[in-house]
């Protein structure tokens, strides 16, 4: 045995407690995690030797420290010297080797983690395993010393003293100390008790709720349920339970009760062996999976070296899919079985089954009558609205759509609004799931064709006014056709094509670069990118157009009539736009002006 002396860690131990203090952990509350982690693996090593030996672990929290007592497998003296000062050692001793199994003890740092919060660290063990040794005790500081002595204690385990640094005093309250043992060790599969503040109370919960027998199935999820509102801070929509033993995971996928879209990072409560690992674990599910949060305990994944987080390989990878999986299995499980639960699933959350459904074709025929899209026939499902007709249309913007969807309804076309997030996506792949429907992008001849056309007689009357609207407007790459539509109230529609909506991006990124990254973007400019203005023969206001002779006068007012048209699209107005819609405007208030006399009466 060492004669009482001082000693030296085998590390710097003041850059350590910074490192760990400011870099490793994000707070210091995960001192605690690391007593409970230290007893609880010392606990579950003793136990594979003896079955039945003692498991209770104590926490006592008096305000001026903090002590633990454990009747685990206990330390010899070389065990100290070998493991409590020494940092970063892979080698453990093969009785809680074992027991962590890639738990934080495999980084070597999990007693000396409690330097964050402590002045002085003092342990009293006895090792289980060598019944012939002798209790030690291992006294340590924070400015890196320690030493070694006899001590005394009659049964095997450990006892762990922790004495306050200033200023950190109120990490040992004994109402901080149980919310934090509570949170992290309430699934622990040991009793844990703190004792402190007057009062004695039981921290573990053995095991998590999925881990407990119900009656009914109805009584299983009420409970799963109950349990998620005060854990994860919202009352569910509905829950999944996640029992995936291949995966080697237990626990429940809570269904958010608002909408969530693709930014919304899952954050999760993730146990390991019991032990919380954190409240806001990412990684854990599929990117399609932003829908739910969830709350699981495993034994299969490995943590960071902060133990706040998972370790992403090939395992983590496989249960992700196998989580997946399950989610999956629940959808189509509420379509064949429970379909008005899952139409109030989807009120909610049919952007999150879009997004699966992208990738996954199965789901994507089973959903189909169950999530709806915005068509001229309202909102209905793709099963429906395709039947009856040859082709789908599908607006690639939501202000294309509300433009045009009116019209189109009435000339016989079915347009869907593919604007709305993976809408698009599931439209193009109607062709797939149901055979021999013909998907088209709605474009400027689609509408145009649609339209009716005008009387060959009538058209000709009006090829004067027609040559001086195309003279105007082709400056800005817009032909001028005339069609017969409803509602007579709309002049005018502006339809463009794909190639036209590239070129005015291009011709917008042009005019704002240098030189020689214009002369680049101007060599790749389309050779006809037309939009194209259709005029409404039935309009009142394009009849009394037509009827205009003078010539500024006549592009002025078509002028006027392609930027109402303009602004009925809802797109944002280029510069050339705007100054044109401003010029139009200018010319017919000077008009007005010019032929209103002196009392506002005609000239």
């Amino acid at each position: 045995m060492d004669q009482p002396g001082g000693h030296t860690f085998q590390v710097d131990l003041r850059g350590l407690v910074d490192l760990l203090s400011h870099h490793l952990y994000s707070s210091p509350r995960v001192y605690v995690r690391e007593l409970l982690q230290n007893a609880v693996d010392a606990v579950t090593a003793r136990r594979r030797a003896e079955p039945d030996a003692p498991t209770g672990i104590t926490l006592t929290a008096d305000g001026t420290g903090l002590r633990v007592d454990d009747p685990g497998i206990g330390l010899t003296e070389a065990d100290v010297h070998r493991f409590l000062a020494t940092i970063g050692r892979s080698a453990k001793r093969d009785e809680i080797e074992g027991a962590r199994r890639e738990f934080l003890g495999q980084f070597g740092i999990g007693l000396l983690a409690c330097f964050t919060v402590a002045e002085e660290i003092r342990v009293v063990t006895r090792s289980a395993a060598d019944p012939a040794a002798s209790a030690v005790e291992w006294r340590a500081a924070s400015d890196g010393t320690y030493e070694v002595r006899p001590a005394h204690r009659d049964e095997p385990g450990t006892t762990v003293f922790l004495t306050p640094r200033r200023g950190a005093e109120d990490w040992f309250a004994p109402a901080r100390v149980a919310e934090l043992a509570r949170d992290y060790g309430s699934l622990l599969p040991f009793p844990v008790t703190l004792v402190g503040g007057g009062r004695t109370v039981a921290v573990s919960g053995g095991g998590g709720v999925w881990d407990r027998a119900f009656a009914s199935p109805a009584e299983r999820r009420a409970a799963l349920l109950e349990y998620g509102t005060p854990t994860l801070g919202f009352a569910p929509l509905d829950v999944i339970e996640l029992d995936v033993a291949l995966a080697g995971v237990r626990g429940a996928a809570y269904v958010l009760p608002g909408p969530a879209g693709p930014a919304d990072t899952g954050r999760h409560r993730v146990y390991l062996k019991g032990m919380l690992l954190g409240d806001a674990v990412t990684g854990l599910l599929p990117d399609w999976a932003f829908f739910v949060r969830c709350v699981i305990d495993t034994d299969t994944l490995r943590p960071t070296a902060s133990r706040e987080g998972l370790y992403e390989d090939e395992t983590l990878a496989a249960v992700r899919d196998a989580l997946g999986a399950r989610l999956r299995d629940w959808l189509t499980g509420l379509a064949a079985q429970e379909p008005d639960r899952l139409a109030r699933f989807l009120a909610v959350h049919s952007l999150g089954v879009k997004a699966l459904a992208r990738h996954d074709a199965d789901l994507l025929t089973i959903m189909l009558p169950f999530l709806r899209f915005e068509t001229t026939d309202g909102p209905v499902a793709l099963t429906e609205f395709v039947r009856g007709r040859d082709v789908v249309h599908v607006a690639p913007t939501v202000e294309e759509f509300r433009q045009v969807a009116a019209i189109a309804s009435a000339q016989g076309l079915g347009v869907v609004n593919g604007g709305y997030t993976y809408d698009d996506e599931l439209v193009a792949l109607l062709p797939r799931v149901l055979p021999g429907t013909v998907v088209r992008e709605l474009g400027a001849e689609a509408v145009t064709a649609a339209l009716d056309p005008v009387d060959a007689a009538d058209e000709l009357a009006l090829a004067p006014f027609l040559t001086a609207a195309r003279a105007a407007l082709d400056p800005l790459d817009c032909d001028v056709v005339l069609r017969s539509f409803a509602p007579a109230a709309v002049s005018a529609l502006h339809l463009d094509s794909r190639e036209a909506r590239q070129e005015r991006a291009r011709a917008d990124v042009e005019a704002e670069s240098d030189d020689l990254w214009a002369e680049i973007l101007g060599s790749l400019k389309a050779t006809a990118p037309r939009t194209r203005l259709v005029l409404n023969h039935r309009s009142p206001a394009v009849r009394r157009l037509a009827a205009i002779a003078e010539p500024g006068l006549l592009t002025a007012a078509v002028e006027a009539l392609y930027g109402q048209a303009l602004l009925m699209t809802g797109r944002p107005l280029r510069p050339a736009d705007t100054a044109l819609v401003n010029r139009a405007f200018d010319a017919l208030l000077g008009w007005a002006a010019r032929t209103a006399g002196p009392e506002g009466g005609r000239a």
